[in-house]
């Protein structure tokens, strides 16, 4: 890892109609538009829908690197991530986030290990409440168990 701060940079364009570009040094372009809910076309990016996957994202590569510090042994994680955006006085703001994730480990693996973490650094920067359901699926040959969390987290 590079010595902090870190740096990073995003850029956006657009014309007066149509979707909006945003861009990143060596990344590709995305396209982008307002969500459904605020009259977009539902079938873009939206800067929303993008939160919620950085979220996700995050909780993955996260888990990834503390599985390898401890040297969990994994098969599969999926992730999905919940935002819920309210009025707030004011202002509209996400007030709550739900990670809903499911760990699949090899028979051999320990399941104590591989509860989940949620030490993502961006979910550590927001406001709102964080929620984490995780299932920890252990594959057996022939059969499988599985073990279900709930917490909430702090904000």
């Amino acid at each position: 890892m590079h010595p902090y701060p870190h740096t990073y940079v995003a850029s956006a364009s657009a014309e007066s109609a149509g979707f909006v570009a945003i861009t990143s040094p060596r990344l590709p372009s995305l396209a982008t538009a307002p969500p459904a809910q605020f009259d977009g076309p539902g079938d873009l990016w939206s800067p929303e829908t993008l939160l919620c996957a950085s979220l996700a994202d995050c909780f993955i590569l996260t888990f990834r690197a503390v599985a390898r510090a401890a040297r969990l042994k994994w098969l599969s994680l999926e992730c999905r991530v919940e935002g819920v955006l309210e009025r707030v006085g004011q202002v509209s703001q996400f007030t709550r986030y739900t990670t809903f994730a499911r760990l699949t480990v090899p028979a051999e693996a320990d399941a104590i290990k591989a509860r989940a973490e949620h030490g993502c650094l961006i979910a550590n920067s927001l406001r709102g409440a964080r929620v984490l359901e995780a299932q920890v699926i252990v594959a057996n040959p022939g059969t499988a168990r599985e073990v279900t969390e709930a917490a909430e987290l702090a904000s």
